[in-house]
C-alpha cells in the first residue's frame, strides 16, 4: 500500500510541473539546455550546419540587396547629374532623341512658374549641336552640349579627373571645351591644347570652325556619353546657328527627389505651351534603365534560392533532431507533457539556431558591404557595368525587413517537422536506441 501511495504522490508531482508549464516555462528551460550544453553529437554537427547555412542566406541576401541598390543609385545618379531629372524641348514626336534640338523662345514667366513647383531645385537651360574635332590627322565626331553660365557645374564635379570646367565670359561667348578622357585619349590631346572645332550648317551645305582651348577631362564611364558629347558654351551654338539670345535647344529640369519624377512630369504637362513637350529622363534614355530593371530581377531570384536553402537546411535539420531526441519525447510522454508542450521544446531550440545564424549572416553581410565601399576589392569591367568597381548602398530598413522576415519564414517553417513529436509512441520511443 505504502508502495502505491508513494508512486501516487510521484505522479500527482510530476501531473503538477506540467499542469503548471506555462508558468515555469518548462519547455523554454529544456530547450536551452539541449542547445547550450550538448555533447558531441551528429545532431550538434547539424545544428551547426544549419546555423552556417542560415548565415550564408542572409549574408547573401543582404550583400545582393546593397550591390543591387549600388548599381541603381550609381547609374541612375550619373545619368540625372548629366541630363537633369526631366528634359523640355520642342514637341517632334519623331525626332531622334539625341540629335540637334528645334529651337524654343525661352520664356522667363513658365520657368520661373516651373521653379516654384514643389521639390523642383532647378531648370537649366542647354543646347547641343554636331561637331569634327579635329587636331593634325585625328579627326572625331562629337555633340557639343552648350550651358551657360548659371549651369550647376557643381552636380558634375565627380566627373571632372584633371583639369577645370569653362569660364564663360559676360559678353561673346566662351572659347573653351570639356572633353572626356576616351575622346583625349584617341586625339591626344592634354589640358590646355588648342584643338580646331568643325560645324556643319546642313540648312546652306557649309562648314565653319572655330578654334578652342581644352580646359579638362571628364569621364562618367557610361559609353554613350564619354564617346559623344562635349562641354561647351550655349552662345557659340546660338551664333552659329544664328539663333537670338533667349533662345534655347530646351531646359533640364533638376529635382529633389527623384521619386516624383513622373508626378512632376505630370503637372508640366498643363503648365508648358502646346508647342513644347517634357519627358522623364527614364523614357528618353530607356536602354539604361532596362539595364537597371535586370538587376532588380537578379535581385528576387537570388532571394528566392537563398531563402530556400535556408528553409531547407532548418528543417532537416529540425527533422534530425527531434529524431535524436525520441527517446527523451517518450520519456517526456510518460511523465505527462502533452504534444504542445513538447513542441515548444523544439521551436525553441530550432529558433535559437534562426537567431544565431540570421545575427552572424547580418554581421558578415554588413561587414562585407562595408569593407567593398572602404576598399573596393571586387573589381568590374568599366565597358560592361560603367563603373570600375562594385557600388554599395547598404540600407538599414533592408537589412532589418531582411532578419525580421527570414526569422518569421523560419519559424512557421518550423511547425512542419514538429508534427513528427505526434507521431511518437511512448513505450517504442524510450526502448529507441
Amino acid at each position: 500500500m505504502r508502495f502505491l501511495q508513494n508512486k501516487a504522490n510521484y505522479l500527482n508531482q510530476v501531473n503538477f510541473i506540467f499542469l503548471t508549464i506555462p508558468n515555469l516555462k518548462l519547455s523554454l528551460f529544456i530547450a536551452r539546455r539541449i542547445a547550450f550544453k550538448q555533447q558531441k553529437s551528429f545532431s550538434r554537427f547539424i545544428a551547426r550546419l544549419a546555423v552556417t547555412a542560415i548565415a550564408f542566406s542572409i549574408a547573401a541576401m543582404i550583400l545582393t540587396l546593397s550591390f543591387v541598390n549600388g548599381f541603381k543609385h550609381a547609374i541612375t545618379d550619373k545619368i540625372y547629374r548629366f541630363w537633369g531629372h526631366i528634359r523640355i524641348q520642342q514637341y517632334e514626336p519623331n525626332k531622334a532623341i539625341i540629335a540637334e534640338e528645334t529651337a524654343i523662345m525661352g520664356n522667363d514667366t513658365i520657368i520661373q512658374k516651373i521653379k516654384n513647383i514643389s521639390n523642383v531645385m532647378d531648370v537649366q537651360p542647354f543646347a547641343t549641336k554636331s561637331i569634327i574635332f579635329k587636331n593634325n590627322e585625328t579627326i572625331e565626331g562629337l555633340l557639343l552640349k552648350g550651358v551657360d553660365k548659371n549651369y550647376a557645374f557643381n552636380t558634375l564635379q565627380p566627373f571632372l579627373i584633371e583639369g577645370r570646367w569653362p569660364i564663360f565670359p559676360d559678353s561673346t561667348y566662351s572659347k573653351e571645351v570639356v572633353i572626356s578622357i576616351t575622346t583625349a585619349h584617341k586625339m591626344k590631346v592634354n589640358v590646355n591644347d588648342s584643338i580646331y572645332i568643325y560645324f556643319i550648317n546642313k540648312d546652306v551645305a557649309s562648314t565653319r570652325y572655330r578654334k578652342v582651348r581644352v580646359t579638362g577631362f571628364y569621364k562618367t564611364s557610361i559609353e554613350d556619353y564619354d564617346k559623344l558629347f562635349a562641354l561647351g558654351d550655349i552662345n557659340l551654338i546660338r551664333r552659329l546657328n544664328n539663333w537670338q539670345q533667349k533662345q534655347v535647344g530646351g531646359y533640364e529640369i533638376i529635382l529633389k527627389n527623384v521619386s516624383m519624377i513622373n508626378r512632376i512630369n505630370n503637372q508640366l504637362f498643363n503648365l508648358l505651351p502646346v508647342e513644347w513637350a517634357s519627358r522623364p529622363i527614364p523614357e528618353i534614355y530607356p536602354n539604361l534603365f532596362s539595364w537597371i530593371d535586370v538587376q532588380s530581377v537578379n535581385e528576387r531570384v537570388v532571394i528566392v534560392i537563398m531563402s530556400i536553402v535556408a528553409i531547407i537546411n532548418l528543417i532537416t535539420c529540425l527533422i534530425i533532431l527531434v529524431l535524436e531526441r525520441t527517446r527523451m519525447i517518450g520519456v517526456l510522454k510518460v511523465l505527462g507533457a502533452n504534444t504542445l508542450f513538447i513542441q515548444k521544446i523544439f521551436l525553441y531550440h530550432a529558433t535559437y539556431i534562426s537567431c544565431v545564424g540570421i545575427a552572424i549572416g547580418c554581421v558578415v553581410g554588413v561587414g562585407i558591404g562595408m569593407l567593398q565601399q572602404q576598399v573596393g576589392f571586387i573589381q568590374l569591367s568599366e565597358e560592361s557595368y560603367y563603373m570600375p568597381t562594385a557600388p554599395v548602398l547598404i540600407d538599414p530598413l533592408q537589412i532589418i525587413v531582411v532578419c525580421f522576415v527570414a526569422l518569421a519564414a523560419c519559424f512557421i517553417t518550423l511547425l512542419l517537422p514538429t508534427l513528427l513529436v505526434t507521431k511518437v509512441d511512448p513505450v517504442k520511443a524510450i526502448r529507441f536506441k
